[in-house]
Protein backbone atom coordinates (compact mmCIF):
# COMPACT_ATOMS: atom_id res chain seq x y z
CA UNK A 1 0.00 0.00 0.00
CA UNK A 2 1.50 3.52 -0.97
CA UNK A 3 2.03 6.18 1.40
CA UNK A 4 -0.39 9.15 1.07
CA UNK A 5 1.20 12.42 0.38
CA UNK A 6 2.00 14.48 3.47
CA UNK A 7 1.90 11.51 5.36
CA UNK A 8 5.22 12.03 6.82
CA UNK A 9 5.31 15.69 7.45
CA UNK A 10 1.37 15.34 9.13
CA UNK A 11 3.12 12.87 11.76
CA UNK A 12 6.65 14.84 11.96
CA UNK A 13 4.39 17.65 13.01
CA UNK A 14 1.73 15.53 15.36
CA UNK A 15 5.13 14.53 17.24
CA UNK A 16 6.77 17.81 17.22
CA UNK A 17 3.38 19.46 18.25
CA UNK A 18 2.67 17.07 21.28
CA UNK A 19 6.44 17.08 22.82
CA UNK A 20 5.93 20.87 22.98
CA UNK A 21 2.23 20.61 24.65
CA UNK A 22 4.61 17.93 26.82
CA UNK A 23 7.36 20.00 27.73
CA UNK A 24 4.93 22.93 28.64
CA UNK A 25 2.57 20.89 30.64
CA UNK A 26 5.70 20.01 32.79
CA UNK A 27 6.57 23.47 33.18
CA UNK A 28 3.83 24.69 33.98
CA UNK A 29 3.06 21.64 36.22
CA UNK A 30 6.67 22.01 37.93
CA UNK A 31 5.86 25.73 38.20
CA UNK A 32 2.18 24.91 40.14
CA UNK A 33 4.20 22.58 42.54
CA UNK A 34 6.50 26.12 43.31
CA UNK A 35 3.63 28.10 43.75
CA UNK A 36 3.53 26.64 47.48
CA UNK A 37 6.95 28.32 48.30
CA UNK A 38 4.42 31.83 47.78
CA UNK A 39 3.54 33.77 51.40
CA UNK A 40 5.02 34.40 54.58
CA UNK A 41 6.68 31.78 56.67
CA UNK A 42 7.88 31.72 60.55
CA UNK A 43 10.65 29.81 61.10
CA UNK A 44 11.93 27.88 64.03
CA UNK A 45 15.82 27.50 64.32
CA UNK A 46 16.91 24.22 65.94
CA UNK A 47 20.27 23.98 68.30
CA UNK A 48 19.77 27.85 68.09
CA UNK A 49 21.41 28.78 72.03
CA UNK A 50 20.21 32.54 71.16
CA UNK A 51 16.33 31.19 70.85
CA UNK A 52 16.01 33.95 67.46
CA UNK A 53 13.13 33.05 65.09
CA UNK A 54 13.53 34.25 61.28
CA UNK A 55 10.74 35.45 59.11
CA UNK A 56 10.72 34.69 55.26
CA UNK A 57 8.74 36.17 52.46
CA UNK A 58 8.30 34.49 49.13
CA UNK A 59 6.62 36.06 45.89
CA UNK A 60 6.21 34.85 42.54
CA UNK A 61 7.57 31.34 42.92
CA UNK A 62 5.99 29.54 39.36
CA UNK A 63 6.34 32.45 37.92
CA UNK A 64 9.76 33.89 35.69
CA UNK A 65 9.42 36.72 38.20
CA UNK A 66 10.42 35.46 41.65
CA UNK A 67 11.58 37.79 44.87
CA UNK A 68 11.77 37.28 48.46
CA UNK A 69 12.74 39.03 51.72
CA UNK A 70 14.48 37.57 54.87
CA UNK A 71 15.31 38.76 58.38
CA UNK A 72 18.06 36.94 60.51
CA UNK A 73 20.75 37.09 57.98
CA UNK A 74 22.97 40.40 58.49
CA UNK A 75 22.82 42.05 61.30
CA UNK A 76 18.94 41.18 61.92
CA UNK A 77 17.61 43.47 58.80
CA UNK A 78 14.72 43.67 56.59
CA UNK A 79 16.70 41.90 53.60
CA UNK A 80 16.00 41.66 49.92
CA UNK A 81 16.81 38.70 48.53
CA UNK A 82 18.77 39.28 45.23
CA UNK A 83 19.15 35.80 44.15
CA UNK A 84 16.02 33.49 45.38
CA UNK A 85 15.69 30.27 42.85
CA UNK A 86 13.48 27.48 43.17
CA UNK A 87 14.77 24.12 41.12
CA UNK A 88 13.85 20.90 41.68
CA UNK A 89 11.57 21.38 44.39
CA UNK A 90 14.08 22.96 46.02
CA UNK A 91 14.18 26.69 47.32
CA UNK A 92 17.46 28.52 47.92
CA UNK A 93 18.81 31.56 48.43
CA UNK A 94 22.26 33.23 50.15
CA UNK A 95 24.00 35.79 50.87
CA UNK A 96 27.52 37.25 51.11
CA UNK A 97 28.43 38.59 54.77
CA UNK A 98 31.04 41.39 54.84
CA UNK A 99 33.30 42.90 57.71
CA UNK A 100 36.18 40.70 59.72
CA UNK A 101 34.35 37.19 58.89
CA UNK A 102 33.30 37.34 55.05
CA UNK A 103 31.54 34.47 54.20
CA UNK A 104 28.33 33.30 51.65
CA UNK A 105 25.74 32.09 53.74
CA UNK A 106 23.64 29.61 52.11
CA UNK A 107 19.70 28.61 52.83
CA UNK A 108 17.87 25.71 51.53
CA UNK A 109 14.49 24.49 52.02
CA UNK A 110 11.47 21.98 50.53
CA UNK A 111 7.99 21.67 51.42
CA UNK A 112 6.92 18.65 53.68
CA UNK A 113 3.41 18.34 54.40
CA UNK A 114 2.70 21.81 54.07
CA UNK A 115 5.68 23.25 56.15
CA UNK A 116 8.75 24.43 55.54
CA UNK A 117 12.10 22.05 56.04
CA UNK A 118 15.48 23.26 55.58
CA UNK A 119 18.83 23.87 56.06
CA UNK A 120 21.30 26.88 56.82
CA UNK A 121 24.94 26.38 56.15
CA UNK A 122 28.36 28.53 55.59
CA UNK A 123 29.79 27.77 52.53
CA UNK A 124 32.47 25.77 52.19
CA UNK A 125 31.88 24.06 56.19
CA UNK A 126 30.22 21.40 56.79
CA UNK A 127 28.40 22.10 59.58
CA UNK A 128 24.66 22.41 59.43
CA UNK A 129 21.76 24.18 60.75
CA UNK A 130 18.41 22.77 60.51
CA UNK A 131 15.67 24.98 60.54
CA UNK A 132 11.37 24.39 60.39
CA UNK A 133 9.06 26.96 58.73
CA UNK A 134 5.24 27.15 59.01
CA UNK A 135 3.14 29.34 57.43
CA UNK A 136 2.33 33.07 59.17
CA UNK A 137 -1.19 32.59 60.33
CA UNK A 138 -4.05 35.67 59.62
CA UNK A 139 -5.02 37.61 62.77
CA UNK A 140 -8.63 38.43 62.11
CA UNK A 141 -8.27 41.08 65.50
CA UNK A 142 -9.19 44.77 64.43
CA UNK A 143 -8.08 47.80 66.91
CA UNK A 144 -11.38 49.45 67.22
CA UNK A 145 -13.99 50.38 70.32
CA UNK A 146 -14.67 46.82 70.95
CA UNK A 147 -11.75 46.18 73.30
CA UNK A 148 -12.12 46.71 77.03
CA UNK A 149 -8.88 47.06 79.38
CA UNK A 150 -8.37 44.68 81.86
CA UNK A 151 -6.20 44.43 85.02
CA UNK A 152 -2.66 46.13 85.13
CA UNK A 153 -0.06 43.86 85.63
CA UNK A 154 3.26 45.08 86.85
CA UNK A 155 6.20 42.99 85.35
CA UNK A 156 8.99 44.86 87.19
CA UNK A 157 7.79 44.86 90.63
CA UNK A 158 11.16 47.14 91.68
CA UNK A 159 12.45 44.87 93.65
CA UNK A 160 13.53 41.34 91.80
CA UNK A 161 13.60 39.83 88.83
CA UNK A 162 11.62 36.62 89.73
CA UNK A 163 9.22 37.18 87.19
CA UNK A 164 11.57 37.20 84.10
CA UNK A 165 13.97 34.36 82.53
CA UNK A 166 17.12 34.58 80.64
CA UNK A 167 16.72 34.63 76.63
CA UNK A 168 20.01 32.35 76.08
CA UNK A 169 19.89 29.39 78.66
CA UNK A 170 23.52 29.09 80.19
CA UNK A 171 24.73 32.37 80.72
CA UNK A 172 23.67 34.86 83.33
CA UNK A 173 21.26 37.58 83.62
CA UNK A 174 23.41 40.57 83.94
CA UNK A 175 20.90 42.53 85.08
CA UNK A 176 20.74 44.38 88.84
CA UNK A 177 18.25 46.39 90.44
CA UNK A 178 19.22 49.51 92.35
CA UNK A 179 17.06 51.77 94.23
CA UNK A 180 13.71 49.95 92.27
CA UNK A 181 15.48 50.69 88.66
CA UNK A 182 16.27 47.52 87.11
CA UNK A 183 19.85 47.88 85.12
CA UNK A 184 21.61 45.86 82.73
CA UNK A 185 25.28 45.24 82.65
CA UNK A 186 26.79 45.61 79.13
CA UNK A 187 26.37 42.54 76.79
CA UNK A 188 23.57 40.87 79.61
CA UNK A 189 21.27 38.61 78.51
CA UNK A 190 17.83 39.34 76.74
CA UNK A 191 15.12 38.89 79.15
CA UNK A 192 11.53 37.06 78.78
CA UNK A 193 8.74 37.19 81.37
CA UNK A 194 7.08 34.51 82.58
CA UNK A 195 3.34 35.95 81.99
CA UNK A 196 2.43 35.86 77.93
CA UNK A 197 -0.10 38.41 76.60
CA UNK A 198 -2.15 38.41 73.80
CA UNK A 199 -3.61 42.15 72.66
CA UNK A 200 -2.29 44.34 75.39
CA UNK A 201 -1.65 48.01 76.11
CA UNK A 202 1.95 48.02 77.46
CA UNK A 203 3.43 50.93 79.46
CA UNK A 204 7.51 51.82 79.87
CA UNK A 205 9.63 54.33 81.46
CA UNK A 206 13.41 54.08 80.54
CA UNK A 207 16.81 55.82 80.40
CA UNK A 208 19.36 54.78 78.19
CA UNK A 209 23.09 55.87 77.90
CA UNK A 210 24.81 57.35 74.83
CA UNK A 211 25.45 55.47 72.11
CA UNK A 212 23.31 52.72 73.66
CA UNK A 213 20.70 50.53 72.05
CA UNK A 214 18.25 48.10 73.34
CA UNK A 215 14.23 47.22 72.40
CA UNK A 216 11.08 45.50 73.73
CA UNK A 217 10.06 42.73 72.13
CA UNK A 218 6.12 42.41 71.96
CA UNK A 219 4.69 38.91 72.38
CA UNK A 220 8.54 37.72 72.13
CA UNK A 221 7.91 39.06 68.02
CA UNK A 222 7.74 42.62 67.60
CA UNK A 223 10.59 44.91 68.50
CA UNK A 224 10.27 48.09 69.44
CA UNK A 225 13.68 50.07 68.88
CA UNK A 226 15.08 51.87 72.25
CA UNK A 227 18.06 53.70 70.76
CA UNK A 228 20.45 56.80 71.21
CA UNK A 229 19.39 58.62 68.44
CA UNK A 230 18.18 62.50 69.86
CA UNK A 231 18.44 65.06 67.05
CA UNK A 232 18.18 62.83 64.72
CA UNK A 233 16.02 62.19 61.54
CA UNK A 234 13.19 59.15 62.23
CA UNK A 235 14.61 55.97 61.01
CA UNK A 236 13.41 51.92 60.90
CA UNK A 237 16.22 51.44 63.27
CA UNK A 238 14.94 54.51 65.43
CA UNK A 239 13.54 55.61 68.46
CA UNK A 240 9.75 54.22 68.45
CA UNK A 241 10.47 51.95 65.04
CA UNK A 242 8.54 48.64 64.81
CA UNK A 243 12.53 47.73 63.66
CA UNK A 244 12.89 47.28 59.93
CA UNK A 245 9.55 47.60 59.27
CA UNK A 246 7.96 51.22 60.48
CA UNK A 247 9.64 54.54 60.37
CA UNK A 248 7.91 56.62 63.02
CA UNK A 249 6.28 59.81 61.79
CA UNK A 250 8.65 61.31 64.07
CA UNK A 251 11.65 61.16 66.06
CA UNK A 252 10.11 62.29 69.57
CA UNK A 253 13.53 60.87 71.91
CA UNK A 254 14.72 62.56 74.58
CA UNK A 255 18.79 63.08 75.08
CA UNK A 256 20.35 60.21 77.14
CA UNK A 257 20.26 59.82 80.79
CA UNK A 258 16.47 61.63 80.65
CA UNK A 259 13.59 59.56 81.82
CA UNK A 260 11.79 58.75 78.49
CA UNK A 261 8.32 56.85 78.21
CA UNK A 262 6.68 54.10 75.74
CA UNK A 263 2.97 53.68 75.34
CA UNK A 264 2.63 50.54 73.11
CA UNK A 265 -0.62 49.04 72.00
CA UNK A 266 -0.77 45.89 70.59
CA UNK A 267 -3.99 44.63 68.78
CA UNK A 268 -3.61 41.70 66.33
CA UNK A 269 -1.32 42.81 63.45
CA UNK A 270 -2.37 46.67 64.71
CA UNK A 271 0.65 48.50 66.83
CA UNK A 272 0.24 52.09 68.02
CA UNK A 273 3.65 53.34 69.70
CA UNK A 274 3.59 57.06 71.21
CA UNK A 275 7.02 58.23 72.44
CA UNK A 276 7.22 60.63 75.51
CA UNK A 277 3.42 61.39 74.73
CA UNK A 278 4.16 62.12 71.06
CA UNK A 279 1.92 59.38 68.85
CA UNK A 280 4.78 58.50 66.40
CA UNK A 281 3.41 55.08 64.81
CA UNK A 282 -1.03 54.78 64.71
CA UNK A 283 -2.31 51.94 64.04
CA UNK A 284 0.81 50.39 61.58
CA UNK A 285 0.22 46.86 60.41
CA UNK A 286 3.04 44.27 61.84
CA UNK A 287 3.83 42.14 58.40
CA UNK A 288 5.98 40.03 60.49
CA UNK A 289 8.68 39.00 63.21
CA UNK A 290 11.55 41.32 63.54
CA UNK A 291 15.38 40.48 63.96
CA UNK A 292 14.61 40.34 68.08
CA UNK A 293 12.04 37.48 67.81
CA UNK A 294 12.66 34.43 70.06
CA UNK A 295 8.73 32.95 69.59
CA UNK A 296 7.50 31.74 66.20
CA UNK A 297 3.77 31.29 66.80
CA UNK A 298 2.25 34.11 65.98
CA UNK A 299 -1.53 32.54 66.70
CA UNK A 300 -0.78 32.46 70.12
CA UNK A 301 -0.33 34.86 72.81
CA UNK A 302 3.90 35.31 73.45
CA UNK A 303 6.04 37.31 76.42
CA UNK A 304 7.08 40.73 76.62
CA UNK A 305 11.26 40.57 75.86
CA UNK A 306 13.90 43.19 76.97
CA UNK A 307 16.41 43.91 75.37
CA UNK A 308 20.25 44.02 77.17
CA UNK A 309 22.76 42.40 75.13
CA UNK A 310 24.06 45.80 74.09
CA UNK A 311 24.43 49.45 75.77
CA UNK A 312 23.16 50.42 79.49
CA UNK A 313 19.68 50.49 79.58
CA UNK A 314 17.60 51.32 82.71
CA UNK A 315 13.73 50.72 83.65
CA UNK A 316 11.61 51.94 86.58
CA UNK A 317 8.59 51.08 84.88
CA UNK A 318 6.91 47.95 82.98
CA UNK A 319 3.31 47.94 82.97
CA UNK A 320 1.10 46.01 80.97
CA UNK A 321 -2.67 46.12 80.68
CA UNK A 322 -4.36 43.12 78.67
CA UNK A 323 -7.25 43.93 76.09
CA UNK A 324 -10.62 42.10 76.18
CA UNK A 325 -13.92 41.85 74.92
Amino acid sequence: MGRVRGQHDLTFDTLLNMRIFLFASLVLSAWAGDKDFNGRWNIRVDNNANRRAWWLEVNGAGSPTLTGKFISALGGDLNVISNLAVKDGVLSFSFDRKGAQPAKLVYTAKLVKGELVGEHFVDGKAEKTPFQGKRAPVLKDKDDDSWKRGKAVELFNGKDLNNWSAMVPGKDLGWKIENGIMKNIAGANNLISAEKFWNFELHCEFKIGAHSNGGLGLRGRYEIQIVDDFGKPAGSHGTGSLYSRIVPSVNASKAPGEWQSYDIRLVGRIVTVTVNGVKVIDKGIVEGLTAMAHDWDESAPGPISVQGDHGPVEMRKLTITPLTR
